[in-house]
């Protein structure tokens, strides 16, 4: 049912130490003739990995693609989502023209001048009737770090609006917390040259195999023979290739990661010197993991105790460890307690600042990093805190907007907003560039959220989204490859998307859309400043100053095209010592952290109890995650692209052991039921070994899986806990 995929397809030589699998037939293949005509680059707007491809042209239109052989990302190749990007810009589905509802309850085209009335008149009326926390908008890390600027600065500056979270929320914001906590700024400190230079790589909830293709390329350059330690409860394509897996029972990693830091302090095999000189909270942390011996954490794991003890062992040996994690330990009820786990571990073992070392949190979304940095959603512009007068005070300079149009504090994150829908308070709602009525937890609830709204905007490239399909007012919007402006990829390297295509109909940028909006609303003098999206980057710079993200070096966005992608922090003092802009860089190399002492803080938390373990009526405990190479999210795009769909299961599959499968008289491909306290859904099962007997997986690319979902979050990141949930299943 489930063939193995091409991982990636490469253009120029390969290193002799790879085999890796040719593309599926017709892969990215190029018009005949077309390699000798005009090329442009530019980055990759899928993933975080940030491939640098090369756009081939025919009368300034793009008609191929492929990777570029002299990006230091990717160098040379591509996933499949990357060599069909731009075959999903030609879909059926593109929104072509505004789309508003009219009283009968259909969708009806208008024009953009209808559009942006509507949208402005509907707004202030909420806003009027019921106070300016009855408006709300959910951004994205889709568009670009402009773009991005300038939604959060027209919401918060110009419209008044307080509430506005995007749906980085739901894969970043555990990092974002840990990082914070730990090193006083979301600073992952990384490049992607640590995983070709590391002893020993430890994958946490991690699957780069399939996640992040070309970032699992860069692990299969590593020519010192890494160990690779896999801590994930299925036996993944990442977990399958390592030298140790470890398949503990879900949510036990932080009684796992704690019983090594104990072990690792009780043998004496920690970096006292980097301890004593540049953390704080070791005595602390030693308290607290001293609850937790080996035997503790075989009884909470599942794992033998000479498993754990050699894994120590082997971080231990290693000149060179680093820990690398994504949604497994971010999409959890206590990820942020985890994350910080893994950061005390690297610090404790002096694995930080090193070439092929550091706690490496590795970004979902292709301009996650951005909107981290520049939302103006739950911080202020530049990562500021919205209540630091000094900051209000510089962003206002920098924007001419008066200091009192920047609120002296956050607004509610993504399920606050959701919860004021609930309530009632929310009566309107923007949303750009997502997909919430699939993405979203427990699906069924959020659906039945949405269609309480008086209002409801979708701005999308698509208009058949399962949010579209029950919006008040569409905005058709460009996609990649549409545009321009710039994106900042898991290791803090900026790289710039051009404009190759041209948007089909009436769609605009989303760039352009919020220009229009902000005159259509009378606060367009606010924003004489943001006429293009190189004039907001000059603005972004201006505010990064003396930041620990500063890139006032950054020349313009030939210079970082030229670098092959430029690495923040990139100072004007960098760009006059002569430095390499080009080259990887990673953060601490001082041994000096952004905390007010310059200190790392070391940390930890109680385990906290799953929040829906499972019983007699719910038997088995739901996991999800990445499905295929071949898929993105919610298909939004990866659907409109033949080839891509090729690659995947067309239905929903549930992955479950062959023990359970014969207990329960089940066989491959036969349709089943999986239930839980929320839904019902209908899907293929497939039996293998891949998942522990108990449990069963469920790719969250369909939008079944997320009927099944628990509404749950980490108190302190607020990011939902997707991959936990107690299900039952039948014939």
């Amino acid at each position: 049912m489930i063939e193995l995929l091409p991982l990636v397809k490469r253009t120029g030589p390969m290193s002799d130490q790879l085999r890796l699998r040719p593309g599926a037939p017709g892969l990215g293949m190029l018009p005949q003739g077309l390699q000798s005509h005009a090329t442009t680059t530019g980055v990759c707007g899928f993933c975080s990995t940030g491939c640098g491809l090369t756009y081939h042209l025919r009368d300034d239109q793009a008609v191929g693609v492929t990777p570029n052989a002299q990006y230091p990302v990717n160098l040379g190749a591509a996933c499949p989502k990357g060599w069909e990007a731009l075959r999903v810009l030609e879909s059926e589905s593109r929104a072509t023209m505004p789309l508003s509802r009219d009283s009968r309850g259909e969708l009806q085209s208008v024009t953009w001048s209808r559009a942006l009335d509507r949208f402005c008149t509907t707004f202030k009326s909420l806003m009027e009737s019921s106070g300016p926390d009855s408006v709300a908008v959910l951004g994205t890390g889709q568009i670009t770090c402009e773009e991005l600027a300038f939604l959060g600065a027209l919401t918060k500056f110009g419209f008044g609006w307080r509430h506005a979270d995007g749906n980085t929320r739901q894969c970043m914001a555990t990092a974002v917390s840990a990082y914070k906590r730990a090193f006083g700024f979301d600073a992952p400190p990384f490049c992607y040259d640590d995983l070709e230079l590391s002893d020993c790589l430890v994958m946490i909830g991690a699957n780069p195999c399939i996640g992040h293709p070309i970032l699992w390329e860069r692990y299969l350059l590593n020519r010192r023979h890494p160990a690779l330690i896999v801590v994930d409860p299925r036996r993944t394509e990442t977990a399958a290739a390592a030298t140790v897996h470890l398949p503990i029972r879900p949510k036990s990693d932080l009684c796992l990661l704690y019983a090594w830091t104990n072990w690792l302090i009780g043998h004496r095999m920690v970096d006292r010197a980097f301890i004593d000189r540049h953390t704080c909270g070791f005595e602390e942390l030693r308290r607290v993991v001293r609850n937790y011996p080996i035997s503790r954490a075989v009884a909470e794991t599942g794992l033998a105790a000479d498993q754990i003890v050699a894994a120590a062992q082997r971080i231990a040996a290693a000149k060179a460890a680093s820990f690398w994690w994504t949604m497994g330990v971010n999409q959890s009820y206590q990820g942020t307690a985890t994350a910080q786990a893994i950061i005390n571990l690297a610090l404790i073992t002096g694995n930080i600042g090193r070439p092929g070392t550091g706690a490496n949190s590795i970004t979902g979304q292709c301009n996650a990093m951005g909107s981290r940095l520049w939302s103006n959603t739950t911080s202020l512009l530049g990562q500021f805190p919205f209540d630091d007068a000094e900051a209000r005070r510089k962003v206002a300079h920098v924007l001419q907007i008066p200091d009192d149009r920047i609120p002296q504090e956050a607004g509610w994150a993504y399920d606050e907003i959701m919860d004021g829908i609930r309530r009632g308070q929310v009566r309107g709602l923007w949303v750009v560039g997502t997909n919430p009525a699939h993405s979203w937890i427990e699906q069924g609830g959020a659906i039945d959220l949405l269609k309480r709204l008086d209002f409801l905007v979708v701005q999308d490239m698509y208009c058949d989204t399962e949010t579209a399909r029950i919006a008040d007012l569409i905005l058709p919007a460009a996609g990649w490859g549409e545009k321009e402006g710039t994106l900042i990829n898991s290791e803090r390297r900026y790289g710039v998307v051009r404009q190759v295509r041209r948007a089909p109909g009436q769609a605009l940028s989303d760039f352009r859309i919020f220009q229009a909006l902000a005159q259509r609303w009378g606060v367009g003098g606010l924003f004489s400043q943001w006429s293009s999206p190189a004039s907001v980057f000059a603005l972004l710079q201006r505010i990064s100053r003396n930041t620990p993200h500063d890139i006032t070096g950054i020349r313009d966005y030939q210079h970082i095209s030229s670098c092959g992608g430029i690495q923040w922090p990139w100072t004007e003092e960098d760009a006059a010592g002569g430095q390499s802009p080009s080259s990887g860089r990673r953060l601490f190399t001082d041994g000096r952290f952004f905390t007010s002492d310059g200190r790392a803080r070391l940390e930890a938390f109680a385990p906290q109890e799953m929040p829906e373990p499972t019983d007699g009526d719910f038997p088995f405990l739901l996991l999800t995650g990445r499905g295929t190479v071949a898929q993105w999210h919610t298909q939004t795009r990866t659907r409109c692209s033949p080839m891509l769909r090729r690659l995947y299961p067309p239905e929903p599959y549930v992955e479950m052991h062959p023990q359970d499968a014969r207990r329960l008289k089940l066989t491959s491909g036969m349709w089943v039921t999986v239930r839980s306290r929320r839904g019902r859904v209908r899907v293929r099962l497939l039996v293998a070994a891949s998942v522990c007997p108990g449990q069963l997986f469920m790719p969250m690319h369909y939008t079944e899986t997320n009927q099944l979902t628990l509404s749950h979050f980490d108190p302190i990141s607020r990011q939902p806990s997707y991959k936990d949930c107690a299900v039952a299943v039948e014939r």
